[in-house]
């Protein structure tokens, strides 16, 4: 007799899937964009292109589809001198656009572990 454990959701699926990470990386990119310690990183970015490659990346990173073709993410980020304050600001907004979209406070806390369990290679130390 073989035990079975039941499927447990991603949290790609937890969050309601591709529908829900569109809306909320347009949600996101409004907030980062209107945030003078943030916004300064995308002067030169291709909005539309950026939008798109974070909604491939997040949904990949959430147990999602494995649709991401970007860089990675220590070469993606190495010359743009963030830092550990920018990484801060950004998992803000993410939690506020979640919160916004009335995703439960303990799903928001998951999504935001598993982006910031990226810090380091964001930031070249890992």
């Amino acid at each position: 007799m073989t035990l079975t454990q039941p499927d447990i959701p991603t949290l790609f699926e937890r969050l309601g899937g591709m529908v829900s990470i569109d809306v909320a990386v347009d949600q996101f990119y409004d907030r980062l964009l209107a945030d003078p310690g943030l916004a300064g990183f995308f002067d030169q970015v291709d909005l539309r292109r950026q939008r798109a490659h974070q909604k491939a990346f997040l949904a990949m990173a959430l147990g999602g589809p494995r649709a991401y073709r970007g860089r990675g993410l220590a070469e993606a980020h190495a010359h743009l001198g963030i830092s550990d304050h920018h990484v801060d600001l950004v998992a803000g907004h993410l939690a506020a656009v979640l919160a916004g979209l009335g995703v439960s406070p303990a799903l928001i806390d998951d999504v935001v572990s598993a982006v910031d369990g990226l810090r380091d290679t964001v930031l070249g130390r890992g």
